[in-house]
């Protein structure tokens, strides 16, 4: 205790004074800088801090709200392109079906005329064959007139005769 006596008494003699009036002054002075930092400093300052606060939490949601819409997104592009690929199997497959009944088409109508042709050359050969059977009768039929003529013209023997049909048909063979 005696320490403690002599630090306030030494206080007192060294010409430390210990005035409540300033202490008071001080401590009033302290509390209105207290309360204009409160209000102009803190309170703008609290303000900033919340609208940062707010500003950080609207971004973390947009950020959110635009993830689940960029995945809600792919998932409707993954939906479309499968949904393409089907159409595009569909649009193949039809196409195979669709070349399969042409070449079909093709074929059958390649018989068809195939066949057309085969019965047109058909008739053509009988129609020559019917000519050249006429033309032949024709020439029969006047090589006869001019045998038949001769003989009566002349005579003949019976081997003279088998000689000039035979002379008169080498002719007509001849002239064909």
């Amino acid at each position: 205790m005696l320490t403690s006596g002599f630090i306030l008494g030494a206080a007192a003699e060294g010409g430390l004074h210990f005035n409540s009036g300033d202490i008071i002054f001080q401590l009033v002075m302290f509390i209105i800088l207290l309360a204009l930092v409160k209000k102009f400093a803190w309170g703008p300052l609290m303000g900033i801090m919340k609208e940062r606060e707010q500003l950080i939490a609207k971004e973390i949601s947009d950020a959110e709200a635009s993830r689940a819409e960029a995945s809600k997104l792919l998932e409707e592009q993954r939906e479309l392109l499968k949904q393409s690929r089907t159409e595009a199997g569909e649009l193949i497959e039809n196409a195979k079906k669709q070349g399969e009944a042409q070449r079909e088409d093709i074929i059958t109508s390649a018989r068809a005329e195939a066949e057309r042709i085969k019965e047109s050359a058909k008739r053509e050969i009988v129609q020559e064959k019917e000519k050249a059977v006429a033309q032949l009768r024709e020439q029969v039929a006047s090589l006869s007139v001019l045998i038949a003529s001769k003989v009566i013209e002349k005579e003949l023997s019976e081997a003279d005769q088998q000689n000039l049909i035979n002379e008169y048909i080498k002719e007509a063979g001849e002239e064909r």
